[in-house]
């Protein structure tokens, strides 16, 4: 298993970078977290699952008990810390909800503007693949170009300047709704998902104890 945790680190951090390298002006949507991107993030995680498989492989080739004591307790940490972070989320969700829209309407004052590339072109990717227009409402823009009109990434019918025509050629579902539909929808993917890096992890956990008992006697 430490081997294939090892090889799967690498395969994230691998995509992680090419992300970063092919997709470099694609970045976040949050202006109070602009290094929270998708290549930031699978970079960080595959670096992180990398490391403590590679510590677990080590321990097991050299059956060196502290190496396998900290594979252990990093494994453990990192189980409750998924835990965790799943029980906030659920208890905390409406205050989320409140902090993650207000955070994405302050980031469309940063549309267009400059040194912004990456925030403007995922809102563009966004609102297209997803149909949608604003945050809560396709008004959410008039306040940034104080003004009736919208990005043309809002309009029905891409064409240059199609975001000042009348608001009946624009998206209207609000894009944040329109993101957690599709995360709703997905959901019992992610949590499959969940549960099986669970038991993995659970499994490493009880494979290193019985190398570890093994190593005692």
């Amino acid at each position: 298993f430490k081997d294939q945790q090892t090889l799967g680190g690498c395969g994230i951090l691998g995509v992680g970078i090419w992300l970063s390298v092919t997709q470099g002006n694609f970045a976040t949507l949050s202006s109070s977290l602009p290094s929270l991107s998708a290549a930031n993030l699978l970079i960080t995680v595959g670096t992180i699952i990398m490391v403590i498989g590679c510590l677990g492989c080590v321990g097991a080739v050299k059956e060196s008990r502290p190496l396998l004591l900290t594979f252990f307790i990093l494994l453990l940490l990192i189980f409750f810390l998924e835990i965790l972070c799943i029980m906030l989320f659920f208890i905390y969700q409406d205050e989320i909800d409140q902090y993650a829209q207000r955070d994405l309407k302050k980031g469309l004052q940063l549309f267009g503007t400059e040194g912004n590339v990456g925030l403007t072109n995922a809102w563009m990717i966004v609102q297209t693949d997803f149909r949608c227009c604003g945050v809560t409402n396709h008004t959410d823009w008039f306040e940034v170009y104080n003004a009736s009109r919208v990005p043309d990434s809002c309009c029905l019918e891409y064409s240059d300047n199609c975001g000042l025509d009348n608001p009946g050629t624009w998206w209207t579902a609000p894009c944040y709704e329109r993101v957690k539909d599709w995360l709703s929808e997905n959901l019992v993917a992610l949590w499959i998902f969940a549960l099986c890096t669970a038991l993995t992890q659970v499994s490493s956990q009880c494979q290193t104890l019985k190398i570890d008992h093994e190593g005692k006697n």
